[in-house]
């Protein structure tokens, strides 16, 4: 059994072609700018092939796709009838969805609906699903899996914001939470790692990357998370501001004549490691940076730093008490000055943090507390793209 796995941008197309007897990636690759002129990569154990391809629209993508899954070098099955379903990641799913969920074009409409609250992600991730559904055959099962739906048991007291209510029963304002299936499939490998039920375990999983958020998970359950309405709120990232005074929003416009799309070009793409560095949104570059004696660079790590360790502080106060801190997502996985930075003075905890272990640690699972913590701290590798290949399993039926 075969599934093919997609997470679609406005203008790329990633994709995990999967094979579930034993769960393995047979072939991933990228399909990108679309629309612009185009260009795939793809990869498989033979190697890694690219080349540029007119992509005038995703429709052109996905078929470009098929062709390097089932021609040429990179070929790894006959034709498009050994692809038994296809699963797509959805950013918003709104408080409609609290579990993956098989396409329809009612489900579609649904997810449409819900377009304000994700503009740069749901249009795309519906735009793409449309075009796959007229490259693969009606038989074939297509499944969403959504980043939010794994938050969807956040309780009302953590997910509601105190403007006046009405505006939450009117626009749906309130904390949605995302990066659901890295939060989940970490949260599951870490029960299992500890050889204990989720059920029996508070965990704080910290899924740490251009975009960034921390999860309290209680029993299985996420009861908190740093991102909100939108990806923009919690951390500092890439080039997001992260949660700011919202009264900086109508100072700026006002003082620098922006308008609305000014002001959210501004925390969205300018801000974040990007704004307060002036040099670059990478933290390997701002690492480089920091230790040839860039203030403002190391001034990011440091930020970076506190503020985890403040959330980790923070949620461990809400669920009272945890049990675990997982690290993943690009940074957490192989920035072992993040983690220790973040790890530092968390003693009070029962952290026994082991800068040894630590040390050098790349995309690796790993526990990097000694062995008496009581609070175990560990690495662990996300893989989101295996969570929607079992969901898109389980819920075709297959």
């Amino acid at each position: 059994m075969k599934i093919l796995v997609i997470n679609a941008g406005s203008s790329s197309l990633k994709y995990q072609l999967i094979d579930m007897t034993n769960e393995s990636v047979i072939a991933k690759g990228l399909c990108e700018r679309i629309g612009i002129d185009g260009k795939i990569v793809h990869q498989t154990d033979a190697g890694k092939t690219e080349y540029n391809v007119d992509f005038p629209t995703h429709q052109q993508a996905f078929e470009e796709l098929v062709k390097a899954l089932s021609t040429g070098d990179g070929a790894v099955i006959k034709n498009m009838n050994e692809i038994t379903a296809v699963g797509h990641r959805i950013v918003q799913g709104g408080d409609a969805f609290s579990a993956s969920a098989l396409i329809t074009e009612d489900m579609l409409t649904k997810v449409e609906s819900f377009n304000d609250l994700a503009p740069l992600h749901n249009p795309a991730n519906v735009m793409a699903i449309r075009a796959c559904m007229k490259v693969f055959a009606k038989d074939v099962p297509q499944v969403a899996v959504f980043d939010t739906a794994f938050h969807q048991t956040i309780p009302e007291k953590a997910y509601i914001y105190p403007i006046p209510y009405e505006m939450f029963e009117k626009y749906k304002i309130r904390r949605y939470g995302f990066h659901g299936s890295s939060h989940r499939y970490v949260s599951a490998r870490m029960a299992e790692l500890l050889g204990k039920p989720v059920s029996e375990i508070k965990m704080i999983t910290c899924h740490l990357g251009n975009g960034s958020s921390i999860a309290a998970i209680d029993g299985g359950n996420s009861v908190d998370t740093t991102m909100g309405l939108t990806p923009l709120e919690g951390l500092a990232m890439g080039t997001r501001c992260g949660s700011i005074d919202p009264s900086i929003v109508t100072f700026l416009m006002e003082k620098e004549g922006l308008d609305t799309k000014g002001i959210n070009d501004m925390m969205n793409k300018k801000s974040g490691y990007l704004g307060i560095s002036g040099i670059t949104s990478d933290m390997r570059d701002l690492g480089q940076a920091a230790a040839e004696g860039n203030k403002r660079a190391a001034l990011v790590l440091e930020l970076l730093a506190y503020q985890i360790r403040k959330y980790i502080g923070s949620f461990a106060a809400a669920m009272g008490g945890v049990d675990a801190v997982v690290f993943t997502g690009g940074i957490g996985e192989n920035d072992d000055g993040t983690r220790a930075g973040a790890c530092a003075g968390l003693e009070y905890m029962g952290i026994e943090f082991d800068a040894a272990k630590n040390k050098g640690l790349r995309s690796k699972e790993a526990e990097i507390t000694k062995p008496g913590s009581r609070v175990k701290v560990w690495v662990v590798p996300t893989n989101e793209e295996l969570v929607i290949a079992r969901d898109t399993k389980e819920v075709a039926k297959l």
